[in-house]
């Protein structure tokens, strides 16, 4: 009696909601997977720095191989060196990602604290995927044989 020209149209609560999350959803899944194309182009280019960084310090290797450096002593001097990029790129990373993470869920109405122990996982995956390539890459190089290293010019 109040509305006649138009009919009752009915929808169910969850598909509402569904839809209301469903943009969401997508941004999630698109971000998963440039965050997986990331990480791989990532451990590429640490692969790539770490075999550079190897080739050009070769000759350095194989002259402290000779005078009897130890293969811990040799992968523990790259190791340092090869670490200290990835710990500052973490200090400035984590703080701006901290803030943006923020920023964005303050727009739900139930919304989630970001802690601190999500940064410290995330930053220890990545050191211990930068050691793992760094130290299989120096261990390849101190292993060998130093005279290989030293004679070719």
């Amino acid at each position: 009696s109040f509305y006649n020209d138009g009919s009752f149209e009915y929808t169910f609560l969850d598909e509402r909601l569904n839809n209301l999350y469903s943009s969401e959803q997508k941004i999630a899944a698109i971000f998963s997977y440039f965050s997986l194309l990331a990480i791989i182009i990532a451990c590429m280019g640490v692969l790539g720095l770490s075999l550079y960084s190897i080739q050009q310090r070769i000759k350095e290797i194989g002259i402290r191989k000779v005078l009897g450096a130890s293969v811990f002593s040799i992968t523990s001097e790259l190791l340092k060196e090869f670490l200290k990029p990835v710990l500052i790129a973490a200090v400035i990373a984590t703080p701006l990602t901290w803030y943006l993470m923020n920023k964005w869920l303050q727009d739900f109405a139930y919304r989630i604290n970001i802690s601190w122990g999500i940064f410290l996982l995330t930053t220890g995956i990545v050191l211990l995927l930068a050691i793992i390539t760094m130290v299989s890459q120096s261990l390849k190089a101190a292993l060998g044989n130093p005279m290989n290293n030293l004679r070719t010019e």
